[in-house]
């Protein structure tokens, strides 16, 4: 018996063969490393693709949030911007925002190559594909942030050619300052040192500034504000239609944040935990805040609280502690009521609090991000992270303003008066979301 198992030892060692009929396989080392190198390789394209389709599920949570907070007139419209700012934007970002964003870069600035997945061929390597489809989506997710602070008033043809722009320009370009060495490319901030895990400023606030450039050159809604300078709030349709797409964000943004490592590691289990935290934090906390200033605990309030949590774990998700993670989405959640409440009062209309979930809580999650880092802050990372809060911010707001304004003089960027009360569903889209419903005004009559 002792012989028996000694035997079987040494044919797994690989001192002796392993007979199966009449072929011989040798087992040895190096190629137990390989076949576990191959099940690792095949793991992580697995993870990222799962990870991907998790974010391209947010489209759906997007599309439900600006929907539900916004008027049963305009449902139509935000669903067609929604589908094609991911169906334009993938095809722009193929053509030209990958290579801006990975493509070689000797300066750092801008990248040179890749375009049109040039990098790729037949028979290459598929990564370029993997990597490609994990970072189209998070374009998308760029460029649907500014439909919800313009939403309601928007000319469509203008909202699908700046929906192209930012997705092939203007992300990209700070995206490659921040990451792009994550492939082929090279950028200059983050050869600083600059933290941002999974783009609360490279995403969030990219989306967020330029959000607020459109919404300061479209003007707010009519009606939304009185000639006596007071606010008239304007209430959203559908509030469990918001609920459901905040559900539906915070479960794909377990693909946003894990999903960033492109692998499947043990790194995952920290950025889930973290993210889910301060998601919880965020939410919590916007309650109560909003229950303080309005008596009352205000449901729209306490969505954005969880998205700002998210926003706000983004950056720091791999990087700090899970304490850390809940003051991050706690002060998110407090941040956004806060914010919401500043715009306002100095008259930016943004019906869904794009600019304040993703603009001012991206900069606050990349900024938290070098202030909880588990391995030490010091004044050298938080200058790097407010030198790429600012950069950010300058790029993404000034091209924003100037493309906004270029789309407005060449096709028009705001529907007319009539067509805005008429509702964009059936001026822009010959559409009525709800055509059993009639909507009615306080009086009772037909509106």
């Amino acid at each position: 018996m002792k012989i028996m198992c000694l035997l079987l030892i040494l044919i797994a060692s690989g001192v002796f063969p392993a007979w199966a009929g009449d072929e011989v396989e040798i087992i040895t080392m190096e190629s137990n490393k390989a076949a576990i190198d191959a099940v690792q390789v095949h793991a992580d394209y697995l993870w990222t693709l799962i990870a991907a389709i998790l974010v391209f599920f947010m489209q759906a949570g997007f599309a439900l949030v600006e929907a539900g907070f916004t008027r049963a007139k305009n449902a139509i419209n935000i669903f067609m911007k929604n589908l094609m700012d991911f169906s334009l934007g993938s095809l722009a970002f193929w053509a030209v925002g990958f290579g801006l964003m990975f493509g070689v870069s000797k300066t750092g600035w801008i990248g040179t190559s890749g375009f049109f997945l040039s990098d790729w061929a037949p028979g290459g390597d598929p990564w370029v594909l993997m990597f490609w489809m994990f970072q189209c989506v998070f374009a998308a997710t760029a460029a649907t942030i500014v439909s919800g602070a313009m939403a309601e008033r928007t000319n469509f043809v203008g909202y699908l050619l700046y929906s192209v722009i930012i997705t092939a320009v203007v992300y990209p370009i700070f995206g490659g300052w921040a990451w792009g060495s994550l492939f082929n490319g090279s950028g200059w901030l983050e050869g600083l040192g600059f933290i941002d895990f999974a783009g609360s400023t490279v995403v969030h606030s990219i989306g967020g500034w330029a959000a607020l450039a459109g919404a300061i050159v479209l003007g707010p809604r009519l009606g939304k504000y009185t000639k006596d300078g007071s606010t008239r709030p304007i209430l959203g349709h559908n509030i469990p239609l918001a609920g459901l797409g905040v559900f539906i964000l915070w479960v794909g943004w377990f693909g946003f944040n894990s999903g960033s490592t492109t692998a499947a590691t043990k790194d995952i289990a920290l950025i889930a935990v973290n993210t889910n935290l301060a998601a919880a934090a965020g939410a919590v906390f916007a309650m109560f805040t909003s229950w303080i200033k309005f008596g009352k605990p205000e449901v729209g309030m306490s969505l954005n609280g969880a998205l700002a949590g998210l926003v706000g774990i983004t950056a720091g998700c791999a990087n700090v502690s899970p304490t850390s993670a809940i003051l991050i989405g706690a002060v998110a959640g407090v941040l956004v009521v806060m914010s919401v409440m500043f715009f306002e009062k100095i008259k930016i209309d943004d019906p869904v609090g794009a600019v304040s979930v993703h603009g001012v809580n991206g900069a606050w999650g990349t900024l938290a991000a070098g202030i909880f880092n588990t391995g030490g802050t010091s004044a050298s990372i938080i200058g790097v992270q407010l030198l790429g809060i600012g950069a950010a911010f300058l790029w993404s707001f000034g091209a924003s303003f100037i493309l906004f304004k270029v789309v407005d003089m060449a096709v028009g960027l705001r529907v007319s008066p009539e067509e805005e009360i008429e509702g964009l569903d059936f001026s822009e889209h010959g559409g009525n979301a709800y055509p059993d419903f009639v909507e009615v005004s306080s009086t009772g009559s037909a509106m």
